[in-house]
């Protein structure tokens, strides 16, 4: 079995690729991806993506701001209210992102210290996005006491050294599509060198589809060509990834 421990549901195209949910939980179901957490990444689109998957057992969501919509309507009680939900596993996506939006950053560090403290308080792991602002990420994490609560680098495209500063402070390193591109050779060499209990497997869904669905729009079910892709490089089975991962995900998220 496998779970998606990172996709937006909500940002999917149902118009011409899937006929509701419903049709996306079956495709993935046909390939053993039993389970999915749901990404938040704004406080506005938060409750319809709720309300979206909340008859399904197996999808969990998170809660979050995300760096690129930091400048979107921010209320730090609203913010709160959502994350208290039974349904909300984990806090984000949050994080810094100084490729896209450099000149947001300093509202983007205020963003994430609040998304921390408020992990940390309430005990729910975090989903960091993090790009070109390895130390800040780190120092805002370990000033906020991120350590208490965990969470997870996700779509890591980091190196070694940050990945391993990341799972000193408790946090999992959780691998996409972009491990099976050509160019990916950095990340192919992390993966190898990391161990596979602290790893998990996303799509990010909508968004890069890995190979051999590069080009198309991603969608859970894909993540099982990530499993496959890291079981070659790590010279597992792919069982093997699946259960450890899967494992790794349920401690990390519903413990």
């Amino acid at each position: 079995m496998f779970v998606d421990s990172h996709c937006h549901l909500d940002k999917l195209d149902y118009q011409e690729l899937h006929n509701g949910i419903e049709d996306v939980i079956a495709k993935a179901k046909a390939v053993n991806v039993t389970e999915m957490l749901s990404v938040g990444v704004t406080l506005d689109s938060f409750p319809s993506m709720l309300e979206m998957i909340e008859p399904y057992e197996n999808i969990y969501a998170s809660c979050g701001v995300h760096p690129l919509d930091v400048e979107s309507d921010f209320s730090l009680e609203k913010l709160h209210q959502y994350a208290a939900n039974p349904r909300v596993v984990a806090i984000g996506e949050t994080g810094l992102d100084y490729h896209y939006q450099p000149e947001t950053a300093e509202l983007q560090k205020l963003r994430f210290e609040q998304q921390v403290d408020l992990a940390v308080n309430l005990n729910k792991p975090l989903i960091i996005h993090t790009r070109n602002a390895r130390q800040d990420t780190l120092d805002i994490l370990k000033q906020g006491g991120a350590d208490k609560c965990g969470g997870v680098i996700h779509c890591f495209t980091e190196d070694l050294p940050f990945a391993e500063a990341a799972m000193e402070l408790g946090f999992y390193i959780s691998i996409s599509g972009i491990v099976t591109f050509r160019q990916a050779t950095e990340l192919k060499e992390v993966v190898k060198a990391l161990p596979l209990e602290r790893l998990l497997i996303e799509t990010d869904s909508p968004y890069l589809a890995p190979v051999p669905h590069r080009g198309k729009q991603n969608q859970p079910a894909y993540v099982v060509e990530v499993a496959s892709y890291i079981a070659q490089l790590k010279g597992v089975s792919l069982g093997e990834v699946g259960i450890q991962t899967t494992q790794n995900f349920r401690n990390l998220f519903l413990r």
